[in-house]
Formats: structure tokens, C-alpha cells, sequence
């Protein structure tokens, strides 16, 4: 089995989100355990930006990316803005870097060109599936010349290029928690190292960045052990040494389940607008598959850091429950915050210049005094909304017609990185009039989602002001106060929905 402290190597870990979406819980989970690794051996913690994904990645969720690890307190060494001399930490701006390393690659043969187009990578998929077989690349593209790939590419042939596997055999590496893993080369497809459009990769880009970012400890979750061959592969292609692997416990909802938006809210903004403390987050997130040596629950970041060692790590998935999080949230405000602080920590969470500049413009023509603010938008200010089915009671509209909305709704809605007012509106009315419903009809389960009531200021505006990541929850609580949708139910409306985006407006 591994150690825990690489020999001869100055301890260095990181984290590497994709700017694809919101900031995840599991991000800052990773993100601690490195950093509480890398500082409790005098080492450091990186952060690197993985936008190689040109369609996905977006400057905004970059953005939030930063300022949630801020808000959490799990700032780090080398990244963004803190040049420790590996940068640049954006993979967006390291092309020139994984170039020259795809070269090398190629000329020693441990890569290749993969002229293969869809349609035949498609059919290919389906026949493996039809004789069930292991689904991947069948290689056929490794017997073509030099002369013949030459050729190909000055004429600008679209191509890809791919690692070359192993057919027979076993790739054997350690992990910290687990000792040796052993994986069937058979199983492992030849995984493509650069796109058609000229961008990296994960697996690439990140086993070259791990290498010249100097990491000593690949410290991320479990999902991640079924891709160590590929990467051990290209590090033993490279000639370069292997990093410690420790693979972490997935976070589970407490039936068991892998942590998801559909039972729990997993965006960090989400806790941040719900008025969790950030030292309890942290200290909860902490509790994940660890403790302190006395078992003590409530801890500091610097006493988790000064206590921590990865092989104290249990295996168990760790179990992300709510309730519990409440529970030690409560006990910060009573046991960390006398009155005063209690109270500037409130106002500063209700009082966001983002909040009250939402509302004001919502309520300044609707009401005669300040008091009157509260009960015409006072859930604009609220976090989860108390609604049983009972409150979606609608003459034209039964419970399913109630929850295909919502969640036709939520997805809408995850697709729009424009939060804006105007834009949700467009996106909303844009589905209302897919799905032929009366855009009263339509937007009744939401103004309930939404405010709790059936009327209430613009639905539109109210979105827009709680914010992405509250507006969301509200939905997902609507509808679990609905009955909630079943994995069956869920795939039918997938379908559904991917037809309903398709069809062209009227």
C-alpha cells in the first residue's frame, strides 16, 4: 500500500473543476482534504482551472468557482491570481504545453491519428452493444502508414488523436485507501487525448499538468478510479513518476444514494443563500468519512488541518444529511456568536446589497410603508418553502400536469446562463408555448413554487431576484411536495423534454 507522504517530494495537491456549471459540495469536500493534507505536511494546494470544454465552460461559473471556495475559507497556494511559477492555471491557456507533449507522444508511438467520423464510431457502438461486448474504440485506425495519415492531414482530414492500450495484460497501481488495484487492460478503451477542435482532453491535460504542476498527491473522488490506467499509462509513456492516488468515499444522500440535486441541493450557492455559516459547512463537509482522534463533531478548520491524515480516511460512504448540517450549523450561532455578532451576521446575510437591490425595484410601486414589505415579499428572503400538494389544488391542472411544468421548468431553467429577468421570461414562455398550455395556466405551479401562493409579485421577477440556486430548490421542493418523480417517471420526461427543446417555436 501507498504512504500517505511522497519520498523525497515536496507534498503538492490540487483541485481542478471544470467551470461547466455551479460550484458542487463534492468540489469543496475535495478541495478541503487536499488542503488540509497539503498544509498539515508544510506542502501546497493548487487550483487549476480545467475549461477545455469550449461549449460548457463559462467565465461565470469560473467566477463562482473562486468566490465559493473564498466564501468556504479554502483559498489556495498556487492558482488564479496567486502565481507560484507553474501557471497558467487555466488549461484553456496551456495549448502551446500539451502541443509539444502530444508530439512526443506520437513520435514514440504511444499515441496515434483516429480518422474515425461519428457515423462509424456510432454504428461501431451499437454493434458492441448488440453482441455485448465491452463498449470502446476497436483500433482501427492503428494499422494506417505514416504515409497514409501524412496525407490525410494535409488534406484536412477532421481527426482525433488517441492513446495507444495495451490489449493483454493487467495495469497494477496502489491507492492509499484501497492497496492494489488491478484492471483488466482489455477493459480500459483507447481514450482519446486531443479533440477535433485541438483542445486537450481531461485525461491528457490533467496527467501533463499534474506532472509539470509538480503534484505529489492525486487526492479526488472514487468516480475517478475506473480512468487510473489511462493515466498511469501515459505517465509510464512519458517516463515520468507516478503521484500518490488516494481516491475519497462519494458523498451519499441518506438513502444511500450518490449525492444529487434531484434528493439534495448540491450547489454551494445554494447553503450560501440559505444562511449557512461557511465554518460550518466546512465543518460538516469535514465530517465526511472523518474525524478528529476524540470524535469531536464540531471542529476548526486549522484543528482538522493540525489532526489530519488521509489513512484516517473510512471508506464508508459518507452520508450528506441536512438535518444534521442544521444541527451544527445551530450549534455555531449559539456556541461561536454572542447577540452582537449574531446580529451584524444576520443583517450582513439579509441585507446583501444583491437582495435588497432585487426587491426594491419589485415592491417600491406596491407599497405605502416600510412595513408593508415583509408580507408582500417577505419569501423572496425566506429558504425552503412548507407546500403540500394541496397548494397546487387547480381547476385545469392535476398533480401530474403540476410536476411535468415544474420540471420542464428546472431544466429550462439550469440551461439559462443568462439569469436575468428578461431571459427567464423568454425561456419560460418560449416552454409554456412547446408544451400548448395558456401561459396563466403554465406559470400558476410555479408562482406556488416560487412564493408559496398562487398569486404574487411577477413570478419572473422573483426568480430572478432569490437567485439561481434558490429558485431551483424551490422547484425541486415543489415537486417532492407533489409526490416526487420516480427514476421510470424521470426518464419519460427526459425524452419528452429533449423533443420539447427541439421543436421549433410557434
Amino acid at each position: 500500500m501507498a504512504s500517505s507522504a511522497a519520498s523525497g517530494r515536496p507534498v503538492r495537491t490540487r483541485i481542478a473543476p471544470s467551470p461547466t456549471g455551479d460550484p458542487h459540495l463534492g468540489t469543496a469536500y475535495v478541495a478541503l482534504f487536499n488542503r488540509c493534507f497539503a498544509h498539515r505536511h508544510g506542502g501546497s494546494f493548487v487550483l487549476r482551472i480545467e475549461d477545455t470544454d469550449r461549449e460548457r465552460s463559462s467565465k461565470r461559473f469560473e467566477r463562482g468557482i473562486l468566490d465559493a471556495l473564498g466564501w468556504l475559507g479554502l483559498d489556495w497556494d498556487e492558482g488564479p491570481g496567486r502565481d507560484g511559477g507553474n501557471g497558467p492555471y487555466r488549461q484553456s491557456e496551456r495549448g502551446g504545453i500539451y502541443a509539444e507533449k502530444i508530439r512526443v507522444l506520437l513520435e514514440k508511438g504511444h499515441a496515434f491519428h483516429c480518422f474515425c467520423d461519428e457515423n462509424r464510431l456510432s454504428k461501431l457502438r451499437s454493434e458492441q452493444m448488440r453482441l455485448k461486448l465491452q463498449p470502446g474504440y476497436d483500433g482501427h485506425c492503428l494499422g494506417l502508414s505514416k504515409e497514409e495519415v501524412a496525407a490525410r492531414l494535409s488534406r484536412g482530414e477532421r481527426h482525433v488523436i488517441r492513446l495507444r492500450v495495451p490489449r493483454e495484460g493487467d495495469c497494477v497501481f496502489d491507492d492509499l485507501l484501497r492497496g492494489e488495484i488491478r484492471i483488466d487492460w482489455p477493459q480500459i478503451d483507447m481514450a482519446v487525448l486531443i479533440k477535433s477542435d485541438g483542445m486537450p482532453t481531461y485525461h491528457f491535460a490533467n496527467v501533463v499538468d499534474d506532472h509539470l504542476m509538480g503534484i505529489s498527491h492525486v487526492i479526488r473522488g472514487e468516480e475517478w478510479i475506473s480512468s487510473v490506467p489511462k493515466h498511469v499509462l501515459l505517465y509510464d509513456c512519458f517516463g515520468w513518476e507516478r503521484p500518490v492516488f488516494c481516491h475519497l468515499p462519494l458523498l451519499r444522500n441518506p438513502d444511500k444514494s450518490k449525492l444529487s440535486k434531484r434528493k439534495n441541493p448540491t450547489s454551494i450557492g445554494y447553503y450560501q443563500a440559505m444562511g449557512y455559516l461557511p465554518e460550518a459547512l466546512v465543518n460538516y463537509l469535514g465530517n465526511m468519512g472523518w474525524s478528529l482522534p476524540g470524535g469531536e463533531e464540531k471542529f476548526s478548520q486549522a484543528e482538522m488541518r493540525d489532526n489530519f491524515e488521509l489513512e484516517r480516511i473510512s471508506l464508508g460512504g459518507p452520508i450528506f444529511d441536512r438535518k444534521k448540517l442544521d444541527w451544527l450549523n445551530g450549534r455555531y450561532l449559539r456556541e461561536n456568536l454572542d447577540d452582537a455578532e449574531f446580529a451584524r451576521a444576520f443583517a450582513a446575510w439579509a441585507f446583501q446589497a444583491w437582495k435588497i437591490g432585487g426587491i426594491a425595484p419589485l415592491v417600491r410601486q406596491r407599497v405605502g410603508k416600510f412595513s408593508d414589505v415583509a408580507a408582500l415579499a417577505g419569501f423572496l428572503l425566506q429558504g425552503d418553502l412548507a407546500l403540500s400538494a394541496g397548494d397546487f389544488s387547480h381547476q385545469q391542472l392535476d398533480a401530474d400536469s403540476c410536476r411535468r411544468i415544474l420540471q420542464f421548468s428546472l431544466w429550462a431553467l439550469e440551461n439559462t446562463p443568462d439569469f436575468s429577468r428578461d431571459a427567464i421570461e423568454t425561456r419560460l414562455r418560449q416552454l409554456a408555448e412547446k408544451m400548448d398550455l395558456k401561459i396563466r395556466n403554465f406559470l400558476f405551479p410555479l408562482f406556488v413554487a416560487i412564493s408559496g401562493r398562487a398569486v404574487s409579485l411577477s413570478v419572473y421577477d422573483a426568480i430572478a431576484a432569490i437567485g439561481p440556486d434558490l429558485a431551483r430548490a424551490r422547484l425541486r421542493g415543489a415537486i417532492e411536495a407533489l409526490g416526487g418523480i420516480s427514476n421510470k417517471q424521470q426518464k419519460k420526461l427526459e425524452k419528452e423534454f429533449r423533443l420539447l427543446r427541439d421543436k421549433p417555436a410557434a
